[in-house]
C-alpha cells in the first residue's frame, strides 16, 4: 500500500477505537453508579491489576507491554474521572516525585491536589478533602521515609496499593557548571545523590529544600545556584539540565503507598503491611515472629522505630506476602495479637511491581 492509503486504514481504525472507547465509558458509568449505590470506592487497585495483567495477556505485538499499559492507564483514569471525579493528596509541589508516582498511578484525568507535608495528606484523605492520598515510603539507597511510617501509626487510613517509581535525578541550573557554588534539592535526593555530589561538586554548598520542586524554584531565582530534581521540573522554570542521572545507583526506586478510607479484597498475589509493639523481654521479637514460620508466610520487611512514647520503646513495621483474609495469614495475625502490646494492620493490597 503506499501513504496515503496506509493513512487511511488509520483513519478508519481510529473510528473504531472511538466508538468502541465510548461503549466501554458507557459500562463505565454503570459500573460507578453501582458503586455510588453500595457505597464502594470508586477507585479498585484489584480491579485495576486484573485489567492491567489481561491486557497484557491479548496482546500479541507489536505494541510492548509498557506501551499497553500507558494506553490503558490513561483510559482507566479517565473512566475513574466519570464514574465520580477524584481528589488525589500528594506531596507538593507540582513536578516533584510524589506528583510524579500519583500521575503515574492516577493518570491525567482527575484532580491533584498539593500538599506541604505527609501529614496534610493523611488529614484531607481522612477529613475526605481527597479520596485518595500518596505518600512516598521508601527509597531503595536511602531507605524509609521514617515520618510516614509515624503517620501511619496515629491514623486509621489503610493502604489499598503501592506504586514503584524509577527515580532519575539530575543536576540544573541556569548558568554554567564552573560557576555554581550552592546546590539545592529535598534531603532525600541530596543523600541519593551523595557520592556524585562530593567527587564532582566538592566546593558547592548543599542546601536542603522543602522537594525537588521547591528547589528548582530556588535555583531558578539564585545566581550561581543548581539544584537536582526531576526533568519535568527544568522545564516547568527554565533550567538546563547540565548532568542527568547523577544519582549514585543506577537502581534508585522509590516505593509510594495510595492511602484510603476502605480496605482492598484479595487479588491472589497480594502483600499486607502491619505494624506493631513488643513486651520488653529476653527473646521477645523471635516470639513475635513464630507465627510468621509456623504458617509458611515470608516477610518481605521488618523495620524498627522508636514509639516516641517510652524511652527505648519500639514499634515494629512488618510487610509480609498474602492478604489479611487469607486462611493462614489470619491464623499468623490472630496468633500474633494475643501476644503484643500494640497491633494494627496497616492495610493489605496487590503486589504492582511497577
Amino acid at each position: 500500500m503506499d501513504l496515503q492509503n496506509l493513512r487511511k486504514k488509520i483513519d478508519e481504525l481510529d473510528a473504531k477505537i472511538v466508538e468502541l472507547l465510548n461503549q466501554r465509558a458507557g459500562i463505565t458509568l454503570s459500573i460507578g453508579q453501582h458503586k455510588i449505590k453500595n457505597n464502594s470506592s470508586i477507585y479498585a487497585p484489584a480491579r485495576e491489576k486484573q485489567v492491567l495483567d489481561r491486557i497484557k495477556t491479548l496482546s500479541k505485538g507489536p505494541l510492548n507491554k509498557q506501551g499497553l499499559e500507558a494506553i490503558y492507564r490513561e483510559i482507566m483514569s479517565a473512566s475513574l474521572a466519570l464514574e465520580k471525579p477524584l481528589r488525589i493528596a500528594y506531596l507538593g509541589p507540582e513536578a516533584t516525585f510524589s506528583h510524579l508516582a500519583a500521575m503515574k498511578r492516577f493518570g491525567k484525568s482527575v484532580e491533584y491536589i498539593s500538599c506541604d507535608n505527609v501529614s496534610e495528606i493523611f488529614s484531607k484523605v481522612e477529613h475526605a478533602d481527597c479520596d485518595y492520598g500518596v505518600v512516598p515510603i521508601e527509597n531503595s539507597i536511602e531507605g524509609v521515609i521514617t515520618h510516614t511510617m509515624d503517620s501511619l501509626v496515629d491514623s486509621e487510613l489503610k493502604i489499598c496499593s503501592q506504586i514503584l517509581l524509577n527515580v532519575s535525578l539530575n543536576l540544573m541550573a541556569k548558568g554554567p557548571l564552573d560557576k555554581i557554588t550552592e546546590i539545592y534539592s529535598h534531603p532525600q535526593p541530596l543523600g541519593q545523590c551523595r557520592q556524585w555530589l562530593m567527587k564532582n561538586m566538592p566546593k558547592a554548598q548543599l542546601i536542603s529544600a522543602a522537594s525537588t520542586t521547591n528547589a528548582a524554584q530556588l535555583a531558578s531565582k539564585k545566581k550561581n545556584s543548581a539544584c537536582v530534581a526531576s526533568e519535568i521540573a527544568a522545564s516547568l522554570y527554565g533550567l538546563t539540565i547540565l548532568k542527568k542521572n547523577i544519582q549514585d545507583s543506577p537502581h534508585n526506586i522509590t516505593r509510594f503507598l495510595v492511602l484510603s478510607n476502605s480496605d482492598t479484597p484479595p487479588t491472589g498475589k497480594d502483600r499486607t503491611s502491619l505494624v506493631f509493639s513488643i513486651k520488653d523481654k529476653v527473646g521477645a521479637l523471635h516470639a513475635m515472629l513464630t507465627p510468621f514460620y509456623k504458617n509458611k508466610i515470608n516477610l518481605t520487611k521488618i523495620e524498627s522505630r522508636p514509639s516516641k512514647k517510652k524511652a527505648w520503646d519500639y514499634y515494629f513495621f512488618i510487610d509480609l506476602e498474602g492478604h489479611q483474609d487469607d486462611p493462614h495469614v489470619k491464623r499468623a495475625l490472630f496468633q500474633l495479637e494475643g501476644m503484643c502490646k500494640f497491633m494494627k494492620i496497616l492495610g493489605s493490597y496487590p503486589v504492582i511491581e511497577s
